[in-house]
């Protein structure tokens, strides 16, 4: 198979070709149609996330078919459409695996982190942690929900039942969430960074209400605001953006430092709460309900070998959506 692999973080991706991986007991081969490039990517290649299993394959943001299952896999079957996402395994047995809190299992793996992910040809995973996705809508259209889908729903079900609903950073994740508030009728104000007109009409035809810079105050206080870009500057905004008992919710999985702010604004029973990976039901949820909302990603797409430029785009906010990587 032929793949982009990250040996040393701060360093291009290099392509590589390697023997086709064979799927152990309970897991499944898939052949990848596309695969999303996803923020985490970012990190773990800059080096933001210091525990890789190098060399590393990254992407988790995986849509492909079965080719091969391993031993006892017997619930999905060869040819069968896949999504795979960043959880790729738990343990099963410690606390939060037996309390329905598998995205905080102490013992995980990941995909595209400490198990070879999707910037590839092909991949192996664990068949428990694979979404059957059925045959409607296109690969490269699907690869977003996988990761700034799903974690974008779960800081969505994080942020409660409010009616005005704060997104900061207007990019992968929100372009998606913002569709699912419109469909739940809820009012979506986007934020981006300062100056970024381009963007703010991007949030407005999705259906937001209002979108400004992150520097901006809205015209109404937030019931609640889910932060994407991992810009720890944005907690104290977004605390001032909220009414009383409003949340914010941290939706990432990296953020840099959170500067210090006065305790008036998070006072009047303000929450702070952050988001950590996915449970299985969450998938479940949001990917049966996908469909029915009708959710359009805007996606740019690049040729695998292309997998640096994509990296350097989304760095530097080259382009809206989300980038997907295509096997050649």
């Amino acid at each position: 198979m032929f793949a982009m692999r990250l040996s040393r973080p701060h360093t291009p991706l290099e392509p590589v070709d390697l023997p086709d991986p064979e799927p152990g007991a309970g897991q499944i081969r898939v052949k990848i149609g596309a695969c999303g490039v996803c923020r985490t990517d970012l990190h773990v290649v800059d080096g933001d996330l210091t525990h890789p299993a190098l060399p590393i394959i990254p992407g988790h943001e995986i849509v492909g078919r079965i080719d091969k299952l391993g031993d006892g896999v017997t619930d999905l079957k060869i040819g069968e459409r896949v999504g795979i996402p960043w959880l790729g395994h738990t343990c099963g047995h410690c606390f939060f695996c037996t309390h329905e809190e598998e995205n905080l299992c102490d013992h995980p793996i990941f995909t595209g982190y400490t198990r070879n992910g999707g910037y590839a040809t092909m991949t192996v995973a664990d068949a428990r942690y694979a979404f059957p996705l059925g045959e409607k809508g296109e690969d490269v259209s699907l690869a977003p929900l996988l990761c700034a889908g799903l974690i974008g729903w779960r800081s969505l079900t994080k942020a409660g039942d409010g009616q005005r609903i704060g997104l900061y950073g207007f990019g992968a994740a929100a372009h998606i969430i913002a569709q699912v508030l419109r469909w739940q009728k809820r009012e979506v104000y986007g934020f981006t960074r300062p100056g970024d007109t381009k963007t703010q009409d991007f949030a407005r035809s999705l259906g937001a209400v209002w979108a400004g810079g992150s520097d901006e105050v809205p015209p109404q206080l937030l019931d609640a605001a889910i932060i994407f870009a991992p810009v720890g500057s944005l907690v104290p905004a977004a605390l001032k953006a909220v009414r009383k008992g409003g949340r914010v919710v941290c939706a990432g999985i990296h953020m840099s430092e959170i500067p210090a702010f006065s305790y008036d604004d998070l006072w009047e029973e303000r929450e702070i709460v952050s988001v950590a990976n996915l449970t299985r039901q969450d998938g479940l949820d949001f990917l049966k309900i996908a469909p029915e909302i009708g959710i359009k990603t805007q996606t740019t797409t690049y040729p695998l070998q292309q997998a640096n430029q994509a990296l350097d785009d989304l760095r530097h906010g080259r382009f809206e959506g989300a980038a997907v990587l295509v096997p050649g």
